[in-house]
């Protein structure tokens, strides 16, 4: 058994507790770990985490179902895929200059985003009679880690 002295209302007074020291060196640990995993975890995602090129906000309407509309793994290649010809494909960008302008006859069609400027692009493509409305957001981090394997 151990004693405490403490003043408290300048009365003097004398407490017994038991000191269990095992007790408070596992509970210790504990809070040191769960603090050194809440502190160190997001230190270290953002230091080996590598950022998207692009990220897409897909059309979900159902009038867009018919178009295939996504990001390849490396995030640098638009992919476009329908049942139906796409007749027609443009970009704005958010100085509202198109970068991708192009009449097109096929089913597949690839936009190499890496020729973009970063920033904000709203994609129109055309699958006669429907236009397709969605927006694609450059980063402009180099995908070059990314596509280091590929050849």
């Amino acid at each position: 058994m151990n004693l405490l002295r403490f003043k408290a209302w300048g009365l003097i007074k004398t407490v017994e507790f038991n000191f269990n020291q095992n007790l408070i060196t596992t509970h210790l640990k504990k809070y040191l770990l769960i603090f050194s995993i809440a502190f160190i975890n997001p230190l270290l995602n953002s230091l080996f985490a590598q950022d998207n090129f692009a990220t897409i906000e897909k059309n979900i309407h159902f009038s867009a179902r018919g178009l295939f509309h996504d990001l390849n793994k490396t995030k640098d290649t638009l992919l476009l895929k329908s049942d139906t010809k796409l007749n027609y494909v443009y970009s704005i960008n958010s100085d509202h200059h198109r970068e991708v302008d192009k009449y097109l006859d096929t089913k597949q069609y690839k936009v190499a985003l890496n020729n973009l400027s970063k920033g904000k692009h709203v994609f129109v493509v055309r699958q006669s009679p429907v236009l397709i409305v969605f927006v694609v957001r450059v980063f402009g981090d180099s995908p070059l880690i990314a596509s280091a394997g590929e050849d």
